[in-house]
């Protein structure tokens, strides 16, 4: 039930009538929970029509990448038909967001999604409703038609030559980009080293450095250069831009457009995250996120699906700092982009899309939830148990009419993905 259909089913948008017919079964259930759940929050002095309408503004954009089945590397096990042209992508994507309502933007990586022409996935998209968000460049494996290798590293590496190979594809994503109506290159690097002594970590560095500034000149104006940073792997022993730091100090060096990328799966166990975004905030370089999830690492698991409390904390800061007049004040816009970025091993990857992209509106729309006068007055008199306790309170709500409600409004569906499987199985079953 959960496989998807023939490729060229998939190349149909959903009609709005299918929807309807689906939640018509749902309906009296959901404003049975949802005038409860009204109730319960008037009860705490929260008023709920401000708060779907916050709601109804969230959006996450999904990767074109993310719609094939992932591996690993002892194995990779594709899912039945799974999308494989751009145009597919776009139709996939178009399905999450009639479904869910809040995906309507599609992450591009280059050269894997390369558009054949231009103009007819630009208007594909338009008549699918859909913009394109950041773009994203792969150098971090070699493609069959590229001259050098990046074994070694790619804008760090020791040749100036395969530095220029790298720099000049960078800049292709953004020409590419700025066809497509995309305003930002995120930029994420494998560079780095397995054993001591490979390369001088300071000059490797420098070189990276120096690689950026070259595609950083080539930013138009209202463009954004967001980079990334990862701990380890597939570099064991170093990575260039390894950590928050490190991209501060590159974005710092590169000027204001440049601004640092925060992977949730890039930080080492243990690492107090929503403790990073905070202090990117307070350096005005807080450029956006690839949500994921991880027990361990880089595990690229679904969002929400491990650690939901950490994504709640997140979304905490986050809307902490749009309302902080200080912010509102300042030359520095914030403007976090906010993007999926997993691998699905097991799940069905439209369903696991689905179902991230609801975990992490979820998380949202909790942290809404939070009385933030009373959080304040509690941290200012170092009450500890009822800060804490003002933070819990608004987590353990179940924000879930408030999701449906706000599906509702927009024609998407009370439920994503039961919808989406009944709607497929329709497909196949009209293909037979």
């Amino acid at each position: 039930m959960g496989e998807m259909p023939g490729k060229s089913e998939i190349e149909t948008r959903i009609d709005r009538s299918i929807i309807a017919e689906f939640n018509s079964r749902l309906i009296e259930g959901h404003r049975a929970d949802f005038t409860s759940l009204e109730a319960q929050l008037d009860r705490r002095g929260i008023q709920l029509a401000p708060i779907v309408r916050a709601a109804s503004r969230f959006s996450v954009a999904l990767p074109s990448w993310g719609f094939s089945q992932a591996g690993t590397r002892f194995g990779r096990f594709p899912a039945r038909d799974e999308p494989s042209s751009l145009a597919q992508k776009l139709f996939a994507t178009a399905l999450v967001n009639d479904l869910t309502g809040i995906t309507p933007r599609i992450s591009l990586h280059i050269p894997w999604d390369t558009p054949e022409k231009v103009g007819a996935v630009r208007k594909l998209a338009r008549e699918l409703h859909l913009k394109f968000d950041a773009m994203n460049s792969n150098t971090f494996q070699d493609q069959p038609e590229q001259r050098h290798s990046y074994k070694f590293g790619s804008l760090s590496h020791t040749d100036p030559e395969v530095r220029r190979q790298a720099i000049e594809h960078n800049i292709r994503c953004i020409e590419l980009g700025k066809a497509l109506g995309s305003d930002s290159l995120v930029v994420w690097l494998a560079d780095g080293t397995n054993f001591p002594g490979q390369q001088n970590l300071r000059r490797s560095l420098d070189r990276t450095i120096d690689s950026l500034e070259n595609i950083y000149e080539t930013l138009p104006g209202n463009w954004r250069l967001l980079i990334e940073y990862k701990p380890f792997e597939p570099a064991f022993y170093s990575t260039v831009l390894n950590d928050w730091g490190t991209a501060l100090m590159a974005c710092q060096q590169l000027g204001p457009q440049a601004e640092c990328l925060v992977d949730l799966g890039h930080h080492l166990p243990g690492t107090n995250i929503e403790q990073i975004v905070a202090r990117l905030i307070a350096a005005s370089r807080l450029g956006g996120f690839h949500f994921n999830d991880s027990k361990y690492a880089d595990d690229d698991l679904s969002s929400g699906s491990i650690k939901p409390y950490q994504l709640f904390l997140i979304f905490n800061e986050l809307l902490e700092a749009s309302i902080d007049p200080a912010l509102k004040s300042s030359d520095w816009r914030f403007r976090p982009a906010y993007m999926i970025d997993q691998s699905h091993h097991v799940k069905n990857p439209v369903e696991d899309l689905i179902g991230s992209a609801l975990e992490i509106h979820r998380a949202y729309v909790k942290a809404l939830l939070i009385n933030r006068k009373s959080l304040a007055y509690h941290q200012n008199r170092n009450d500890v148990v009822m800060a804490e306790r003002t933070l819990k309170t608004a987590f353990e709500i179940d924000v879930s009419p408030i999701l449906a409600e706000v599906r509702l409004r927009k024609g998407a569906a009370l439920d994503p993905i039961l919808a989406c499987r009944q709607y497929l199985a329709s497909l196949g079953a009209a293909k037979r």
